[in-house]
């Protein structure tokens, strides 16, 4: 890892901060490389469950370190991972974003690459490339019209305005808000409930919901089945049942 990303984990929770607070947490090309790293922790490590992402300092991200390209034309990506080493290739287990303070730009992005939001009340969301010239590439415009209705999504894309907290969370973009300081409080109860679940149906759901959304309704059911064969006959299914039946809570082996 780096001092830029720091890492925690803490009851098959792994917390990453982006470590950059006196950058507004501005996402280099080291900080990319950190993240990627991280994720491949979250994703490789069988006692870790989900991974929350968040920022230091008050702040998620305000996205590309813009001193740094303009100094050496430097790019946050990591091959086959994309901005951040998170937007084009998010980690097969969940990751909620708690964001505090503004996410902007690639920062947006990164929210909007995690599986679930938890925002505090006075925290903004933005996309503000085309104010630069520029456009949103790294997921912005291609994951937030699929999350916000259609004029409300190209309204944020054309003006490069911010959107509130609480209005991004009266159209569903943000799963719950909570009082200024208690994002990353918020995001570990909902980890920890998500936690509490069979880890194998976890992924797995999450897997097929993100794979899902071009399939055509006819074939629909018949691209599902073998992905979610192997759920029916694990032994968490079977243990899942039992624990429901004796009373008492499941111990999962995620197999």
């Amino acid at each position: 890892m780096s001092d830029l990303i720091t890492v925690e984990v803490t009851d098959g929770i792994q917390i990453i901060t982006i470590n950059r607070p006196e950058a507004k947490n501005a996402i280099n090309l080291e900080t990319a490389q950190a993240m990627a790293a991280a994720l491949d922790q979250l994703d490789s490590r069988d006692d870790i469950r989900i991974g929350i992402l968040t920022g230091g300092g008050g702040t998620f991200s305000s996205g590309m370190d813009l001193k740094a390209f303009a100094k050496s034309g430097q790019r946050p990506y990591v091959e086959g991972r994309g901005f951040a080493g998170l937007n084009e290739k998010p980690p097969k287990k969940p990751l909620i974003a708690a964001v505090e303070g503004y996410a902007l730009a690639g920062g947006c992005e990164m929210a909007l690459a995690s599986d679930l939001i938890v925002a505090a009340s006075n925290a903004k969301f933005g996309l503000p490339e085309v104010k630069r010239g520029l456009v949103a590439g790294a997921g912005g415009m291609l994951r937030l019209p699929r999350r916000l209705p259609y004029h409300i999504a190209m309204e944020v894309i054309l003006t490069g305005e911010m959107l509130t907290a609480e209005r991004a969370h009266a159209f569903g973009l943000v799963n719950r808000l909570t009082e200024p300081g208690g994002a990353l409080a918020g995001a570990l109860e909902l980890a920890r409930a998500i936690v509490e679940n069979g880890p194998l149906a976890v992924q797995t759901a999450k897997s097929i919901v993100s794979q899902s959304g071009d399939w055509d309704q006819e074939g629909m059911f018949d691209r599902q089945r073998p992905l979610i064969a192997h759920i029916f006959s694990s032994a968490d299914a079977k243990e899942g049942a039992t624990a429901f039946a004796e009373k008492r809570k499941p111990v999962w082996q995620a197999k």
